[in-house]
């Protein structure tokens, strides 16, 4: 597998086509110079030694050179051992709730943390204890989206969830039925293998659609247990709208969201798995955590690439072979070797 470990640099490439743009231009307008003191082909007669072609080659050759100096500096690197890797892990699927509601900071109020910062929080503290386990990530509100299909990418994992907003899904509202749905998507084939199955679900479950206790039960047919996180309040609070004001409805009354509990343990029980609220302590994920570790774990066998190595020397040989050549060829002809017609 081929790659280059800084591929920012390959912008640079970019300098070449506008310096040979301006050297173009330099080129026409000296031309356009030399007509004015006469024709061409007599002043070219006049100056005999001079070559127009040696110039353009020894230039092209600089751009080369410049290119090749880029591709060092972005690090070619080539993967020379291909590894089988043995895993034993469960399969995660975290779907979390982006929903407006998901802003309100009822759980801690004095730190100004909303629910989706808090999600946020113990799904990374989650991700963070997973060895050999492979994780997806869903985000749904009135509508759901895979981010990330279920993988053993942690970073990436990480990196998916930190960008979470209300602005990842545009249709608003909490429908969980089809979050239940996308997330059982992302799972391997359960007739292929024996192992572990969670959905980790996080919501306030308010404004939810209908079907969820359906698709829950469509879940554990398939060997998956769903953990139903519910974050908020019973008492609720205001919809932050980010200017220091809050959500309203229609006739001008601050909206108050509630945490709606009997939903996800309604879920959880549909399937056979785990209702845990979410208040200011880190309890609910370490109970999350102490009930994916009971799971089933299976070996599996990955194929990866396990070493890069760097290329850099072959590019550098090839650009000293380049600048060589540049360096041996100058302007004007060389009588030594008038007989060979290499250049005009």
């Amino acid at each position: 597998m081929f790659r280059f470990a800084h591929l920012i640099y390959l912008y640079l490439l970019l300098l070449i086509p506008i310096i040979t743009a301006i050297y173009v231009y330099i080129q026409l307008r000296m031309k356009a110079q030399l007509k004015k003191f006469g024709d061409p082909e007599l002043l070219q007669s006049l100056m005999p030694d001079v070559s127009a072609t040696r110039r353009h080659v020894k230039f092209t050759l600089l751009m080369v050179a410049l290119g090749l100096i880029i591709v060092i500096m972005a690090r070619p690197q080539f993967g020379t051992r291909n590894e089988e890797v043995k895993r034993s892990g469960i399969e995660v699927v975290i779907a979390v709730d982006v929903s407006n509601s998901m802003l309100c900071e009822d759980i801690n109020p004095d730190l100004h943390q909303s629910r989706l910062d808090k999600s946020k929080m113990i799904v990374s503290k989650l991700i963070e204890q997973f060895d050999q386990d492979k994780v997806g990530l869903v985000a749904f509100a009135g509508s759901s989206l895979t981010l990330l299909p279920i993988t053993s990418d942690y970073v990436s994992a990480k990196m998916f969830l930190s960008q979470l907003s209300p602005s990842t899904i545009a249709i608003q509202g909490t429908n969980m039925a089809e979050a239940i749905q996308r997330a059982t998507a992302n799972f391997s084939d359960v007739k292929k293998k024996k192992v572990g199955r969670a959905l980790i679900l996080i919501t306030d479950a308010e404004d939810n659609e209908q079907g969820a206790i359906d698709a829950a039960k469509a879940a554990k047919e398939q060997g998956i247990q769903i953990f139903v996180l519910s974050v908020g309040t019973e008492a609720g609070g205001p919809i932050p709208m980010g200017n220091g004001s809050f959500k309203k409805d229609l006739s001008g009354n601050v909206v108050t969201t509630k945490l709606n509990e009997q939903i996800g343990k309604d879920i959880a029980k549909a399937s056979n798995g785990l209702y845990v609220h979410v208040d200011q302590t880190d309890e609910a994920q370490s109970v999350l955590q102490k009930e994916i570790e009971k799971m089933q774990k299976e070996d599996s066998i990955e194929s990866m690439y396990s070493e890069y190595d760097e290329q850099f020397i072959a590019v550098a040989i090839l650009l000293l072979i380049v600048l060589a050549i540049e360096m041996c060829i100058i302007e004007k002809k060389n009588p030594l070797f008038k007989n060979f017609k290499l250049f005009k």
